[in-house]
């Protein structure tokens, strides 16, 4: 079991949670991601990608969005309380070097695992332009550590940033890392593929085990069959089959919503209870 040892709420629907697991701390690298469960016999498996690691505290944080049952619950554990069942670090760590320019592009709940790996690529040496994606400024996550460690920075609604700075010939940049919703990875992609910009994603596909063995993470690169808790999350963008990794995404979008509706359900009828033991 993890302690939860702080918690955070910073938008309505996002939730910052830092817990305690000192082996993780150690081990993990840049891009990989966790494993939990709110309940250890029959719950959900949900990956979260580490947004950060103190090992001197034996901690890692955990930035997530309320989107379904599970993430729901999870946003009802409060400090002190034990997430169950956490298991990690999972996935393949990201490639640093020097590349030179690397553009960091992130969305949303994305900017939370973006931050290790502009924490690991300054560390290599490179110059590191962030473009942070929200539809609103509350939505702007982690806004003061990406600005401390980004030699530029740029804030958006749309996509014209990254297609003016592979246009730049003197500031084009080396390579692209896009880590967000699906259709904005995806359309990252298309901007930087006219201009031959390497750029990589972290695909966010539905998760089970984690290991390879279950197929449900299953993703088409290069014409050829991965798994995102193995081989990835991170791909070659421009070789993604985004319109199978789309489909495949909302394969489950109606017993995901039958869970939430009957957990809010039960919920209520808890709080009902609750209120009236209090009278």
């Amino acid at each position: 079991m993890a302690k939860i040892l702080f918690k955070k709420q910073l938008s309505p629907a996002v939730f910052q949670f830092r817990v305690e697991a000192p082996l993780i701390a150690q081990e993990r690298k840049a891009g990989q991601f966790i494993i939990l469960q709110t309940n250890k016999d029959n719950g959900e498996r949900v990956p979260l990608t580490i947004a950060d690691a103190d090992t001197t505290e034996g901690s890692i944080t955990l930035i997530f969005q309320t989107v379904g049952k599970t993430t729901t619950e999870l946003s009802k554990f409060e400090v002190g309380d034990d997430i169950p069942v956490l298991v990690g670090p999972l996935g393949s760590p990201t490639h640093i070097e020097n590349f030179g320019h690397v553009v960091c592009v992130c969305g949303g709940v994305g900017i939370a695992p973006m931050h290790p790996i502009v924490q690991a690529m300054k560390k290599a040496g490179n110059k590191v332009t962030i473009i942070m994606g929200a539809r609103n400024e509350s939505l702007f996550l982690m806004k003061e550590e990406m600005t401390a460690l980004a030699d530029e920075i740029i804030f958006m609604t749309d996509d014209g940033p990254l297609k003016e700075l592979c246009e730049d010939t003197k500031g084009k940049p080396d390579m692209v890392l896009a880590i967000g919703p699906p259709i904005m990875m995806k359309f990252c992609a298309l901007t930087t593929k006219p201009y031959g910009v390497k750029t990589v994603v972290s695909l966010n596909s539905i998760m089970v085990d984690g290991t390879g063995m279950c197929g449900g993470c299953r993703v088409t690169i290069g014409g050829k069959t991965k798994f995102v808790c193995v081989d990835g999350p991170e791909f070659d963008g421009h070789e993604v089959d985004w319109n199978n990794m789309l489909q495949r995404m909302g394969a489950f979008k109606p017993q995901e919503q039958e869970a939430l509706h009957r957990f809010g359900a039960n919920d209520g009828k808890m709080a009902d209870a609750k209120a009236k033991e209090s009278k």
